[in-house]
């Protein structure tokens, strides 16, 4: 059985391992006795919580990676960013693969768990495999949003209270507090809910403007930005502006809630496509999750169970009744029916016999077919 040493991820057969050390009921196969001895010094490193933080890191975007405009497919970048004609966040143009091992666990007693097939210590059940995913962080551009969202929220409430003081019977802040008082006060709110919940707007807005495509970010800068430099310069230097312009306690009005709202508005429609972006994306690797996790493979007139990972293109696989299509691929032997539902969304399942083709992740009917594996990996329909 193919295993794989945990210092140095190389493959190996696990009867011709060079050492073999047990850590937390775990078995682990090495290809050299200097791989072993290393584990055997700090196992932590290899297979412990240290170990996951380093494969975590390093799932982000690899070397070379390409960034694309899901609205505007031709604006390809090398580093992520928003997209200089409609604002959106760029996207990998080639998704980030998490990176997945196969653990074998016990049905019966889950605490059992080997890297390597073979039967359980306890009961003598077979190991079923088992795939582990490391867990992926939330978009760190909805959580952005979401925290300028929020915190502008706190601010904007009472701003639009003491805006809106005259038209509100029950609050009769005036009586108590100057009108000039109470500009400077809307001020020292709007100021962080405009100038850092509305920063990423005025980025893209003014990336709008030099590269000459202008969008809806455009609007919101020039909205916001006029409405706030304005109320800011008639709360500093009210003295400049004509008597046309002021109210009749005599001073300047101002729109600093209309700033604040627009950015508060404005963030949570970006939290709202950002969520529903992220639930597509979920919706999608819990569709790749359907695919199944080992395949059968005939090798030398013996079959064996072999984690999906290892299956190599122009493997022979055999396809049990009921069980899923391992990789995409061709019948060479046997009949059956094949539900494509989940691809093409037509019930009826599909005849499949020699020559036809098969999509990995589809349910096999009730005959036995074998096949040649001619998509493996990333390179599969799903």
């Amino acid at each position: 059985m193919e295993v794989i040493d945990p210092v140095c991820n190389m493959t190996i057969e696990d009867v011709n391992a060079a050492g073999v050390s047990e850590y937390k009921g775990k078995k682990y196969y090495f290809c050299s006795t200097h791989c072993k001895g290393k584990f055997d010094k700090d196992p932590e490193a290899y297979v412990g919580e240290r170990a996951k933080e380093a494969v975590q890191a390093s799932i982000p975007s690899p070397k070379g990676t390409k960034y694309t405009c899901p609205m505007d497919p031709e604006v390809v970048q090398d580093k992520p960013g928003a997209c200089p004609k409609c604002g959106m966040a760029l996207e990998p143009l080639v998704p980030t693969i998490a990176i997945a091992r196969t653990e074998w666990t016990c049905p019966m007693h889950p605490e059992v768990v080997s890297d390597a097939a073979g039967s359980c210590p306890i009961c003598g059940m077979a190991l079923e495999p088992r795939t582990v995913l490391p867990v992926e962080e939330e978009n760190p551009e909805l959580v952005d949003m979401r925290r300028r969202f929020k915190a502008g929220l706190i601010l904007t409430i009472p701003l639009i209270i003491i805006a809106m003081r005259g038209m509100i019977p029950m609050i009769n802040i005036e009586g108590i507090l100057p009108p000039t008082f109470l500009n400077l006060v809307e001020l020292l709110l709007a100021t962080p809910v405009v100038l850092w919940g509305g920063w990423p707007f005025f980025v893209r807005g003014w990336q709008s403007v030099i590269s000459r495509n202008l969008n809806m970010f455009t609007l919101i800068a020039l909205g916001v930005g006029v409405a706030y430099i304005y109320s800011v310069v008639a709360v500093l230097l009210p003295g400049i502006f004509p008597v046309s312009f002021r109210k009749e306690g005599g001073e300047v009005g101002v729109y600093f809630e209309a700033a604040a709202v627009i950015v508060i508005l404005v963030l949570l429609g970006q939290v709202l496509e950002l969520k529903a972006r992220s639930k597509t994306g979920a919706a999608i690797k819990a569709l790749l999750g359907l695919a199944p996790k080992t395949a059968r493979r005939i090798k030398n007139g013996t079959e064996e169970d072999v984690s999906l990972e290892h299956v190599k293109i122009d493997d022979i696989l055999r396809v049990r009744p009921g069980e899923k299509i391992p990789v995409d691929g061709m019948v060479i032997e046997g009949t059956s029916s094949v539900d494509e539902s989940m691809v093409t969304g037509e019930p009826i399942p599909v005849q499949k016999q020699k020559g036809d083709r098969v999509i990995g992740a589809t349910v096999n009917g009730t005959g036995m077919v074998i096949m040649k594996a001619e998509k493996v990996g990333a390179d599969t329909l799903l």
